[in-house]
């Protein structure tokens, strides 16, 4: 009997042993997941603290048009300067044509295809396209290190500079709320009043969309909407049938209709209410 309870006893403090152990390693896991997305976030604090203010052409009133991208005058005094140790190759575009606030950033990385940023919310990154290999930021960095919140970034398939009839841009929703997480916030239709515009610039232009659908799906589905898969029209009528899509799941109405000939912004984030559920917000371009 007395060996009996002595089994039960040792086999109880394992347990209480190894229930520890799971704990600690756990709590262990939890903050470093939380120091380092801290530490990226502050990367980007640190970065675009120093990028230089840009002037923004001014947000039609009322109705808007899509309009041709306004030219950026550069100031004579912020002419770039070639870091002592770059290795890098050649940039994609020259790099006089690239926009002046944009350039330290280009630097460091020349995957770097536009940069996003929506007033009243923390969204203002710098976004990169890796043309040649699908989500390959989903879990790297800007500097291409290893990161759990990943990187803004375009898909694949999108051409930024042409541009793509629709393009693509994902990012993670991350519980610090950085990265898209501000954009479950669109789900409430006061929030789209005071914030329905987005701008969205390539490395040489300039431009502002104002969003006309937000919804929510699930992907990987036979009968789901393939959002993410719209690149170019080949028609108006399957222009028409993507804006359509979108309106019909769109949480509201926001009387904005985008017609063929437009360029249209998707950004796509996780929504863990439902299986592979995703938050999407589509916007027009207007200038």
């Amino acid at each position: 009997m007395q060996e009996k309870r002595n089994i039960k006893r040792i086999v109880y403090w394992v347990t209480i042993g190894i229930l520890i152990a799971v704990i600690i390693a756990c709590g262990s896991m939890i903050a470093y997941k939380f120091i380092t997305d801290a530490q990226e976030q502050d990367f980007y604090d640190d970065v675009l603290h120093t990028m230089p203010t840009m002037d923004r052409p001014q947000i039609p009133t009322g109705a808007t048009e899509a309009t041709e991208p306004t030219e950026v005058t550069e100031p004579e005094a912020t002419e770039p300067t070639e870091p002592e140790d770059s290795a890098t190759p050649p940039p994609f575009h020259p790099e006089s044509d690239i926009l002046y606030g944009y350039r330290a950033l280009y630097e460091l990385n020349n995957d770097m295809v536009g940069f996003i940023e929506i007033p009243g919310t923390v969204i203002r990154y710098p976004v990169v396209q890796s043309p040649y290999q699908a989500n390959y930021y989903l879990r790297r960095n800007f500097l291409k290190r290893s990161a759990t919140c990943g990187t803004i970034y375009v898909r694949e398939a999108c051409d930024v500079n042409k541009p793509s009839d629709n393009i693509t841009i994902y990012g993670h929703k991350m519980t610090n709320g950085t990265m898209f997480a501000d954009l479950h916030k669109y789900k409430s239709k006061e929030f789209w009043d005071e914030h329905r515009y987005i701008h969205f610039d390539t490395l040489t232009e300039q431009h502002t969309y104002e969003i006309f659908a937000v919804f929510q799906t699930e992907v990987n589905r036979t009968d789901s909407f393939n959002y993410h898969l719209f690149d170019d029209a080949d028609d108006a009528a399957e222009f028409d049938r993507f804006v359509n899509s979108c309106k019909l799941l769109s949480y509201y109405e926001t009387d904005i209709t985008p017609v063929y000939g437009d360029k249209l912004i998707t950004l796509s984030t996780c929504d863990k209410s439902m299986e592979q559920g995703r938050l999407v917000v589509v916007a027009r371009r207007i200038v």
